[in-house]
C-alpha cells in the first residue's frame, strides 16, 4: 500500500495521501437478499426444478406428435394433465404444509417423473391411446416448486416487507425466465436428438433440482402446529376474491398464446411464434426485477388496482397492432411492452395470497392461486383459440383484452381504497381483510385431514407457474 508523502514549502508542512479512493457502495436489494445462508443452495435446486415445467407439456406434444401423428391426440393428452394438476395440487400442497417439503416434495417428485418416463415408454412402444392419458396424469404430483420457494423466503423474511417484495419480484421473474426458457430448450432438444429428449431432459432436471432444494433443511420452514387450528384457505377473507381474479389472469395468459400462435400462422410465420412469446415474458422478467429493486410505498392492497389497470391497458397494445398493422414485427413489440405489466401485477396479487393465508397453511393457499391460474389457462386458451378459428385471429386479441377487464372490474370492487376505507372506518384496526360480502362470509375451523385423497400433488408441469 502506498506511503503518505510529506514535503515542505516554506515553513508549511505538505502531507500527500496516495492511498486510493475507494467509496463503499451499500449492497443493492437482490445482493441483500442472498446473504442470508442457504439462500443461493436452494435458489439453484428450485430454479433446476422449476425450468422443466416449461418443458414438458411441449416436450410431450412433439414427441405424441411425432409418433402417432395426432395434434388431437396431444392437445387431449396435455390438457388432461393439466385438469389432473388443478385437481391434485392442492393436495400435495397441504401434505407439505402439514410434514414438511423434504418429506413430501421428494417422493411426490419421484412418483411424477415415473409418470413421465411411463409416457415415453408407451409412446416409444406403441401402447394404446389410453395409457399415454394415464402416464401423463401421473405427472399432476409435481410439487409447487414457486410456492415451497415463496414459502421460504416468507420464513426467511418474516417481519421484513421491503425485502419480501424483493424476494416475490424475483421469484415471479424466475417464472417467467423458466417460461421463456423451457419451451426453447425443449424445441432444441426434441428437434436435435430424437423426439423423446426433451421429456427426459426435464426428468433428469426436475429430480435433480428437487434433491438439491430438499436438502437445504436449515431454511425449510418449521412445520407448525397452527395447520391443525387454520381454517382452509378457501374461508380465509379476501382469498376466494383473489382466486377468481387469479382465474381472470390466466385466462389472459391463456388466450394470448394461443391467439399469438394462430396469427402467426396466418402471417406465414409460425416458427416465430415461439420468439415473439418470448418476448412478452421477457418483458415480465425484465419488469419483475425492476419492480423488486424498487421500495414500494403503502399496502399491496392499494398497489393492486393500479397493476391490474396497467395490465388491462397495455393488453390493448398486441390488439391495435395486430388490427391497424397486421405486422407480425410491430405485434413483437407491442407485447414486449405489454408483458411489462405482467410481474408487477402478479407479485403484488401473489403478495396479498401470502398476507391472507392462514397461518401454517402458505403452500396450499399459493397452490390454490396456481391452479386458478391453470384452470385460467385452459378456458383461456379454448376461448381464444375458438375466436381465431371461427372469426379471426386478429379478433383474438380481443379476448385477453376482455379477461383483464373482467380481473379489473373484480379488484377495483374488492380492492379499491374507497372500498377498504368504508370496510375499516378511521379509528379501528384495519387487518388484512380487503372485501366487503367476500370477506363477510363466516369463519369455520377447518378439520385436519385424516390423510391425502386419491391422487395428491401440486405444480404446473404443464403451465405457467405461480
Amino acid at each position: 500500500m502506498p506511503q503518505p508523502l510529506f514535503t515542505t514549502t516554506a515553513d508549511t508542512l505538505v502531507a500527500v495521501d496516495f492511498t486510493p479512493r475507494t467509496r463503499h457502495r451499500e449492497p443493492g436489494p437482490y445482493r441483500r437478499l442472498f446473504t442470508h445462508p442457504g439462500t443461493r443452495a436452494f435458489t439453484v435446486g428450485n430454479l433446476l426444478a422449476r425450468l422443466p415445467m416449461g418443458m414438458f407439456s411441449v416436450s410431450a406434444v412433439i414427441m405424441i406428435v411425432a409418433a402417432r401423428d395426432s395434434y388431437a391426440l396431444a392437445g387431449a393428452v396435455t390438457a388432461t394433465g393439466l385438469a389432473a394438476t388443478a385437481l391434485v395440487a392442492p393436495w400435495t400442497a397441504r401434505l407439505v404444509d402439514r410434514y414438511g417439503q423434504a418429506r413430501i416434495a421428494v417422493p411426490a417428485t419421484l412418483l411424477a417423473a415415473l409418470g413421465s418416463l411411463a409416457l415415453v415408454l408407451c409412446v416409444h412402444r406403441g401402447a394404446p391411446d389410453w395409457t399415454l392419458f394415464a402416464a401423463y396424469a401421473a405427472t399432476a404430483t409435481t410439487p409447487n416448486t414457486g410456492g415451497m420457494s415463496r414459502a421460504r423466503w416468507n420464513h426467511l423474511l418474516r417481519g421484513d416487507d421491503k425485502a419480501l417484495h424483493t424476494a416475490n419480484s424475483f421469484e415471479q421473474a424466475a417464472d417467467e425466465l423458466c417460461f421463456m426458457l423451457g419451451p426453447v430448450l425443449a424445441v432444441l432438444l426434441c428437434s436435435s436428438l430424437f423426439p423423446e429428449a426433451g421429456t427426459l431432459v426435464g426428468v433428469a432436471l426436475l429430480v435433480t433440482g428437487i434433491l438439491v432444494f430438499a436438502a437445504q433443511r436449515s431454511t425449510e420452514p418449521p412445520v407448525s402446529g397452527a395447520l391443525q387450528r387454520a381454517k382452509a384457505p378457501l374461508r380465509a377473507p379476501g382469498i376466494p376474491a383473489l382466486l377468481v381474479i387469479c382465474l381472470a389472469m390466466g385466462a389472459v395468459f391463456g388466450s394470448m398464446e394461443v391467439v399469438t400462435l394462430a396469427f402467426a400462422d396466418v402471417q406465414g410465420h409460425p416458427s416465430a411464434a415461439g420468439v415473439v412469446l418470448a418476448l412478452q415474458a421477457a418483458g415480465s422478467c425484465a419488469a419483475g426485477l425492476l419492480y423488486g429493486a424498487w421500495k414500494p410505498s403503502g399496502p399491496a392492497e392499494h398497489r393492486y388496482p393500479w397493476c391490474v389497470a396497467a395490465m388491462t391497458a397495455l393488453m390493448t397494445l398486441p390488439l391495435l397492432a395486430a388490427s391497424l398493422t397486421g405486422s407480425l414485427l410491430v405485434l413483437a413489440a407491442a407485447l414486449l411492452i405489454a408483458g411489462m405489466a405482467t410481474a408487477p401485477t402478479m407479485v403484488t396479487g401473489l403478495t396479498l395470497v401470502q398476507e391472507r393465508t392462514p397461518e401454517g397453511r402458505l403452500n396450499e393457499g399459493m397452490t390454490l392461486a396456481v391452479t386458478g391460474l391453470l384452470g385460467g389457462i385452459a378456458g383461456g386458451s379454448a376461448i381464444g383459440g375458438w375466436t381465431a378459428e371461427h372469426v379471426s385471429a386478429t379478433a383474438g386479441f380481443g379476448v385477453p383484452v376482455a379477461a383483464a377487464a373482467v380481473a379489473l372490474v373484480i379488484t377495483s370492487w374488492c380492492f379499491a381504497p374507497a372500498t377498504l376505507t368504508r370496510s375499516h372506518p378511521q379509528g379501528a384496526a384495519a387487518p388484512s381483510t380487503p372485501a366487503p360480502g367476500i370477506s363477510a362470509r363466516p369463519t369455520f375451523e377447518d378439520e385436519a385431514p385424516s390423510g391425502p385423497k386419491r391422487g395428491s400433488g401440486g405444480g404446473s408441469p404443464q403451465g405457467r407457474d405461480g
